[in-house]
Protein backbone atom coordinates (compact mmCIF):
# COMPACT_ATOMS: atom_id res chain seq x y z
CA UNK A 1 0.00 0.00 0.00
CA UNK A 2 0.80 2.92 -0.65
CA UNK A 3 1.24 6.46 0.87
CA UNK A 4 -1.51 8.53 -0.86
CA UNK A 5 -3.59 5.30 -0.54
CA UNK A 6 -6.70 6.16 1.98
CA UNK A 7 -7.39 3.48 3.66
CA UNK A 8 -11.29 2.49 4.29
CA UNK A 9 -11.88 5.61 2.54
CA UNK A 10 -11.85 9.75 3.87
CA UNK A 11 -14.61 10.61 6.54
CA UNK A 12 -14.92 14.42 5.89
CA UNK A 13 -16.17 15.56 10.19
CA UNK A 14 -16.05 19.59 10.32
CA UNK A 15 -13.87 22.02 8.92
CA UNK A 16 -10.46 21.01 8.70
CA UNK A 17 -11.10 17.52 9.89
CA UNK A 18 -11.12 14.26 7.84
CA UNK A 19 -10.32 11.32 9.05
CA UNK A 20 -9.41 8.02 7.37
CA UNK A 21 -11.66 5.07 8.45
CA UNK A 22 -8.54 2.95 8.80
CA UNK A 23 -6.94 4.69 12.42
CA UNK A 24 -4.32 3.39 15.06
CA UNK A 25 -4.59 3.18 18.42
CA UNK A 26 -1.26 3.85 20.27
CA UNK A 27 -2.36 2.63 24.03
CA UNK A 28 -0.19 -0.99 23.06
CA UNK A 29 2.74 1.56 22.82
CA UNK A 30 3.35 1.51 26.30
CA UNK A 31 4.21 -1.25 28.75
CA UNK A 32 2.36 -4.15 30.11
CA UNK A 33 -1.11 -2.63 31.39
CA UNK A 34 -0.66 0.24 29.52
CA UNK A 35 1.80 1.26 32.25
CA UNK A 36 5.56 2.31 31.35
CA UNK A 37 7.91 1.85 29.29
CA UNK A 38 7.58 -0.25 26.21
CA UNK A 39 10.18 -2.91 26.03
CA UNK A 40 11.13 -2.11 22.60
CA UNK A 41 11.17 2.03 22.57
CA UNK A 42 12.56 1.83 18.45
CA UNK A 43 9.90 -0.53 17.66
CA UNK A 44 7.21 1.47 18.94
CA UNK A 45 8.60 4.89 17.06
CA UNK A 46 8.84 2.40 14.04
CA UNK A 47 5.30 1.29 14.21
CA UNK A 48 3.54 4.87 14.40
CA UNK A 49 6.29 5.82 11.16
CA UNK A 50 4.71 3.01 9.65
CA UNK A 51 0.90 3.74 10.11
CA UNK A 52 1.36 7.30 8.73
CA UNK A 53 3.43 5.53 5.65
CA UNK A 54 0.64 3.61 5.43
CA UNK A 55 -1.72 6.40 5.09
CA UNK A 56 -3.22 6.51 8.65
CA UNK A 57 -3.82 9.59 9.62
CA UNK A 58 -5.82 9.29 13.01
CA UNK A 59 -3.91 7.92 15.70
CA UNK A 60 -5.74 7.80 19.38
CA UNK A 61 -4.21 8.21 22.45
CA UNK A 62 -4.21 9.38 25.51
CA UNK A 63 -1.52 10.97 28.24
CA UNK A 64 -2.84 8.71 31.02
CA UNK A 65 -1.63 6.19 28.37
CA UNK A 66 1.94 5.32 30.47
CA UNK A 67 1.26 7.61 31.27
CA UNK A 68 2.51 10.71 29.25
CA UNK A 69 4.91 7.85 27.95
CA UNK A 70 2.93 6.88 24.46
CA UNK A 71 2.63 10.77 24.00
CA UNK A 72 6.23 11.41 24.11
CA UNK A 73 6.59 8.18 21.99
CA UNK A 74 3.91 9.89 19.59
CA UNK A 75 6.58 12.86 19.53
CA UNK A 76 9.87 11.56 19.53
CA UNK A 77 8.07 9.52 15.98
CA UNK A 78 6.50 11.93 14.20
CA UNK A 79 7.17 15.94 15.84
CA UNK A 80 7.23 17.97 13.36
CA UNK A 81 3.34 16.51 12.63
CA UNK A 82 2.55 16.17 9.09
CA UNK A 83 -0.03 18.40 7.28
CA UNK A 84 -3.21 16.15 7.96
CA UNK A 85 -2.17 14.42 10.58
CA UNK A 86 -4.83 13.98 13.47
CA UNK A 87 -4.20 13.12 17.20
CA UNK A 88 -6.99 12.34 18.55
CA UNK A 89 -6.36 12.28 22.46
CA UNK A 90 -8.66 11.77 25.59
CA UNK A 91 -8.55 13.35 29.49
CA UNK A 92 -10.78 12.41 31.86
CA UNK A 93 -8.34 9.64 33.88
CA UNK A 94 -4.95 10.20 35.88
CA UNK A 95 -3.03 6.73 36.60
CA UNK A 96 -1.78 6.30 40.29
CA UNK A 97 1.85 5.26 41.06
CA UNK A 98 0.37 1.42 41.14
CA UNK A 99 -0.61 1.67 37.91
CA UNK A 100 -4.27 2.00 39.17
CA UNK A 101 -7.00 4.02 36.75
CA UNK A 102 -8.07 7.02 38.46
CA UNK A 103 -11.35 8.99 37.15
CA UNK A 104 -10.32 12.44 37.22
CA UNK A 105 -13.49 14.73 35.79
CA UNK A 106 -12.82 18.27 38.18
CA UNK A 107 -12.74 20.67 35.64
CA UNK A 108 -9.42 22.41 36.96
CA UNK A 109 -7.81 18.76 36.26
CA UNK A 110 -9.20 18.68 32.75
CA UNK A 111 -7.53 22.15 32.21
CA UNK A 112 -4.51 20.67 33.49
CA UNK A 113 -4.80 17.27 31.64
CA UNK A 114 -5.11 19.42 27.92
CA UNK A 115 -2.16 21.48 28.67
CA UNK A 116 -0.44 18.71 29.51
CA UNK A 117 -1.12 16.84 26.44
CA UNK A 118 -0.28 20.00 24.73
CA UNK A 119 3.19 19.99 26.62
CA UNK A 120 3.76 16.00 25.79
CA UNK A 121 2.70 16.17 22.35
CA UNK A 122 4.85 19.08 21.70
CA UNK A 123 1.89 21.19 19.99
CA UNK A 124 0.21 24.12 20.34
CA UNK A 125 -3.37 22.73 19.95
CA UNK A 126 -5.04 19.44 19.99
CA UNK A 127 -6.74 18.35 16.84
CA UNK A 128 -9.29 16.55 18.99
CA UNK A 129 -10.17 16.00 22.53
CA UNK A 130 -12.41 12.81 23.77
CA UNK A 131 -14.05 13.84 27.26
CA UNK A 132 -13.30 9.97 29.05
CA UNK A 133 -16.90 10.10 31.03
CA UNK A 134 -17.10 7.75 34.40
CA UNK A 135 -20.20 6.57 33.63
CA UNK A 136 -23.14 7.21 31.14
CA UNK A 137 -25.59 8.58 33.89
CA UNK A 138 -25.83 11.75 35.02
CA UNK A 139 -24.75 15.38 33.27
CA UNK A 140 -21.88 16.34 31.87
CA UNK A 141 -22.53 19.83 31.51
CA UNK A 142 -19.85 20.88 33.38
CA UNK A 143 -16.82 19.15 32.67
CA UNK A 144 -18.12 19.20 28.18
CA UNK A 145 -18.84 22.80 29.42
CA UNK A 146 -14.92 22.82 30.48
CA UNK A 147 -13.47 21.66 27.32
CA UNK A 148 -16.02 24.01 25.38
CA UNK A 149 -13.98 26.73 27.09
CA UNK A 150 -10.76 26.19 25.52
CA UNK A 151 -11.68 25.19 22.84
CA UNK A 152 -12.80 28.96 22.39
CA UNK A 153 -9.54 30.00 23.66
CA UNK A 154 -7.95 28.06 20.81
CA UNK A 155 -6.18 25.20 22.56
CA UNK A 156 -8.45 22.20 21.35
CA UNK A 157 -9.75 22.44 17.75
CA UNK A 158 -12.70 19.70 18.16
CA UNK A 159 -14.65 17.67 21.20
CA UNK A 160 -16.19 14.27 21.34
CA UNK A 161 -17.02 11.62 23.67
CA UNK A 162 -15.93 8.12 25.35
CA UNK A 163 -17.80 5.78 27.20
CA UNK A 164 -21.11 8.00 26.64
CA UNK A 165 -24.18 7.61 26.47
CA UNK A 166 -27.39 9.09 24.07
CA UNK A 167 -28.76 11.86 26.30
CA UNK A 168 -25.32 12.33 27.20
CA UNK A 169 -24.19 12.95 23.66
CA UNK A 170 -27.70 15.09 23.34
CA UNK A 171 -26.43 17.18 26.31
CA UNK A 172 -23.12 17.87 24.60
CA UNK A 173 -24.11 19.04 21.27
CA UNK A 174 -26.03 21.79 23.15
CA UNK A 175 -23.05 22.88 24.39
CA UNK A 176 -20.56 22.64 21.87
CA UNK A 177 -20.12 20.69 18.35
CA UNK A 178 -19.57 16.90 18.70
CA UNK A 179 -17.67 15.38 16.21
CA UNK A 180 -16.89 12.03 17.89
CA UNK A 181 -17.97 9.13 20.31
CA UNK A 182 -15.60 6.67 21.29
CA UNK A 183 -17.58 3.61 23.09
CA UNK A 184 -17.16 0.32 23.69
CA UNK A 185 -18.53 -1.78 20.47
CA UNK A 186 -17.82 -4.64 18.24
CA UNK A 187 -18.50 -7.56 16.63
CA UNK A 188 -20.02 -9.40 19.48
CA UNK A 189 -21.27 -6.29 21.67
CA UNK A 190 -23.44 -3.84 20.39
CA UNK A 191 -24.78 -2.62 22.88
CA UNK A 192 -24.53 1.06 21.37
CA UNK A 193 -26.07 -0.05 18.00
CA UNK A 194 -28.70 2.55 18.00
CA UNK A 195 -25.64 5.25 19.04
CA UNK A 196 -23.92 4.46 15.87
CA UNK A 197 -26.82 4.83 13.91
CA UNK A 198 -27.48 8.27 15.72
CA UNK A 199 -23.83 8.92 14.65
CA UNK A 200 -24.01 7.95 10.92
CA UNK A 201 -27.25 9.98 10.87
CA UNK A 202 -25.25 13.18 12.60
CA UNK A 203 -21.91 12.52 10.64
CA UNK A 204 -20.37 12.12 13.75
CA UNK A 205 -17.67 9.42 13.78
CA UNK A 206 -17.69 6.60 15.92
CA UNK A 207 -14.93 5.15 17.54
CA UNK A 208 -15.22 1.79 18.75
CA UNK A 209 -12.47 0.99 21.35
CA UNK A 210 -11.81 -2.78 21.62
CA UNK A 211 -12.72 -3.33 18.17
CA UNK A 212 -11.41 -7.14 18.93
CA UNK A 213 -12.84 -7.33 22.35
CA UNK A 214 -9.79 -5.66 24.26
CA UNK A 215 -8.28 -7.85 27.08
CA UNK A 216 -10.34 -10.99 26.23
CA UNK A 217 -10.36 -11.01 22.95
CA UNK A 218 -13.88 -12.27 20.27
CA UNK A 219 -13.98 -15.82 20.08
CA UNK A 220 -16.13 -16.95 17.86
CA UNK A 221 -16.23 -20.83 15.90
CA UNK A 222 -18.45 -18.45 13.27
CA UNK A 223 -16.41 -15.86 12.66
CA UNK A 224 -13.16 -18.25 12.29
CA UNK A 225 -15.28 -20.45 9.84
CA UNK A 226 -15.93 -16.96 8.22
CA UNK A 227 -12.40 -15.88 8.40
CA UNK A 228 -10.98 -19.28 6.92
CA UNK A 229 -13.40 -19.39 3.74
CA UNK A 230 -12.50 -15.84 2.94
CA UNK A 231 -8.48 -16.55 3.33
CA UNK A 232 -8.33 -13.58 5.93
CA UNK A 233 -7.85 -13.99 9.74
CA UNK A 234 -10.42 -13.25 12.47
CA UNK A 235 -9.33 -10.05 13.56
CA UNK A 236 -9.25 -8.55 9.65
CA UNK A 237 -13.08 -10.21 9.30
CA UNK A 238 -14.17 -8.34 12.13
CA UNK A 239 -12.57 -5.18 11.59
CA UNK A 240 -13.85 -5.72 7.91
CA UNK A 241 -17.68 -5.58 9.53
CA UNK A 242 -17.53 -2.97 11.94
CA UNK A 243 -16.37 -0.86 8.88
CA UNK A 244 -19.12 -2.38 6.71
CA UNK A 245 -21.81 -1.68 9.78
CA UNK A 246 -21.73 1.87 9.45
CA UNK A 247 -20.25 4.53 6.85
CA UNK A 248 -19.10 6.71 10.15
CA UNK A 249 -17.68 4.19 11.65
CA UNK A 250 -13.45 4.46 12.17
CA UNK A 251 -11.07 1.97 13.27
CA UNK A 252 -8.57 2.21 15.88
CA UNK A 253 -6.71 -1.10 16.17
CA UNK A 254 -3.51 -1.31 18.51
CA UNK A 255 -0.46 -2.64 17.82
CA UNK A 256 2.97 -2.52 18.60
CA UNK A 257 3.84 -4.85 16.07
CA UNK A 258 4.65 -3.54 12.28
CA UNK A 259 3.61 -6.67 10.47
CA UNK A 260 0.34 -6.90 12.81
CA UNK A 261 -0.18 -3.10 11.68
CA UNK A 262 -0.22 -3.95 8.21
CA UNK A 263 -2.29 -6.80 8.39
CA UNK A 264 -5.09 -4.31 10.19
CA UNK A 265 -4.56 -1.51 7.76
CA UNK A 266 -5.29 -4.88 4.73
CA UNK A 267 -8.63 -4.69 6.02
CA UNK A 268 -9.72 -1.67 4.24
CA UNK A 269 -9.40 -3.63 0.98
CA UNK A 270 -10.80 -7.10 2.25
CA UNK A 271 -14.58 -7.40 0.87
CA UNK A 272 -17.34 -9.12 2.96
CA UNK A 273 -19.88 -11.38 0.83
CA UNK A 274 -23.80 -10.89 2.14
CA UNK A 275 -23.68 -14.37 3.40
CA UNK A 276 -20.24 -13.57 5.53
CA UNK A 277 -22.04 -10.63 6.67
CA UNK A 278 -25.05 -12.63 7.49
CA UNK A 279 -23.04 -15.55 9.63
CA UNK A 280 -20.83 -12.52 11.30
CA UNK A 281 -24.64 -10.80 11.90
CA UNK A 282 -25.69 -13.81 13.91
CA UNK A 283 -22.88 -13.66 16.69
CA UNK A 284 -24.08 -10.45 18.30
CA UNK A 285 -27.60 -11.31 17.87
Amino acid sequence: MTSNTVPGGALPLAEGLTLNRMGYGAMQLAGPGVFGPPEDRDQAVAVLREAVELGVNHIDTADFYGPTVVNEIIREALHPYPEGLHIVTKVGARRGPDGSWIHSLDPDDLRAQVRENLQHLDTDVLDVVNLRLETTDGSIAEQFGTLAELRKEGLIRHLGLSNASAAQLTEAQAIAPVVTVQNLYNLANRQDDALVDRCAAENIAFAPFFPLGGFTPLQSETLSAVAARLGASPQQVALAWLLRRSATIVLIPGTSSVAHLRENVAVAGLVLPADAVAELDTIGA
